[in-house]
């Protein structure tokens, strides 16, 4: 045999031996021992074990993420029903508290009061909040609050709404009856300024009337109604002024009447001097000259008796006296101071 053929065939054996020996050194070590039976199925539960709590640290981790992303969700949900809820609280008690003691019979539509009680008598949800403990019972409480939220949000626009409706129309009655009452005192006005033509005591105040009832007429078809009832206003007061200045005039004519007729009854009474005649007796008294004539009697066909009482004769017929004092005589007569009258 070739001598370098068996170095060919040692060498090419070698790595069956190692082989072997690394079979060897796997079953029992290196030295030939063998491993315990136990030391695989230990190993298998330690792996295990350390698959089961990284699976529950993993889950306890994922937990943990899903209750924090609750609690934020529920915390973001509750602070928009808490905003949602003040809008409507501020609404509810401010403009719609005010709407709501407007009366049917200050409205142009009674129906927008009706409405507005109904807005009014809504119950609005209780309140919550994020009080569960895990995340399916904040996920929950998102939701609920949501709700509300919404709840809140819709009947905020239906109040609003409602209250805008009962302003509008109280707006528009108020209008309304500004307008109606600005034209009733203008044709009063009208109506007193032709009326007191020449019977007031000043006639400054019927022009402040009419002027008024001008600047009226060019307010009486806006659409203020303080102003147009201003206007109304300004011409009350000039009515007031007109009838003031006519009840002054008529107070002062009835005076002037009166002192006219007390002149008139003092002169009549100085006219008639004291002097008096009836039933055929005839008495005068008064004057410069002293004595007193009296004619008492009758008259038959133009004669009589009687007397005279004085300085003068007595007896004798006489004619029925006139009132000039003389008696018997024409304007022929002359008279003396001595109780007779002569021709």
């Amino acid at each position: 045999m070739n001598p370098e053929n068996e170095i060919d065939k040692t060498e090419a054996l070698e790595p069956v031996e190692t082989a072997a020996a690394n079979v060897a050194e796997a079953r029992g070590g290196v030295d030939g021992r063998k491993r315990p039976k136990w030391l695989l199925p230990l190993i298998a539960v330690v792996c295990a074990v350390v698959l089961v709590v990284a699976g529950v640290v993993g889950w306890n981790m994922y937990r943990g993420a899903k209750l924090a992303e609750a609690k934020e969700a529920c915390a973001t949900a509750a602070d928009g029903v808490r905003s949602q809820a003040n809008e409507y609280n501020a609404l509810l008690n401010g403009d719609a508290a005010d709407a709501a003691a407007v009366k049917a019979e200050q409205v142009e539509d009674a129906k927008t009061v009706e409405s507005l009680g109904k807005e009014l008598k809504a119950m609005a949800p209780e309140y919550e909040g994020c009080v569960a403990e895990d995340a399916k019972g904040l996920d929950a409480a998102t939701v609920k609050l949501g709700e509300q939220a919404d709840w809140y949000g819709t009947h905020e626009k239906s109040l609003s709404k409602a209250v805008r409706a009962v302003t509008e129309s109280k707006a528009a009655k108020t209008l309304e009856t500004a307008k109606t009452n600005l034209t009733a005192k203008l044709d009063e006005a009208s109506r007193l300024l032709a009326d007191s033509d020449g019977k007031v005591a000043d006639n400054a105040t019927r022009d402040a009337l009419s002027n008024a009832i001008d600047a009226a007429n060019g307010l009486k078809d806006g659409n203020d109604p303080a102003k147009i009832d201003g206007a109304r206003k300004t011409v009350e007061d000039a009515i007031n002024g007109v009838n003031a200045s006519v009840r002054a005039k008529t107070d002062a004519d009835a005076q002037a009447a009166a002192a006219a007729a007390r002149a008139r009854a003092q002169a009549q009474s100085a006219y008639n001097g004291g002097s008096s005649y009836s039933g055929g007796a005839y008495r005068r008294t008064g004057g410069s000259a002293s004595g007193s004539n009296t004619y008492r009697g009758t008259t038959s066909g133009g004669t009589g008796s009687g007397s005279t009482s004085g300085s003068g004769p007595a007896g004798g017929s006489a004619p029925k006296p006139n009132l000039n004092g003389a008696y018997g005589c024409d304007n022929s007569c002359t008279g003396k101071y001595d109780g007779y009258y002569h021709h």
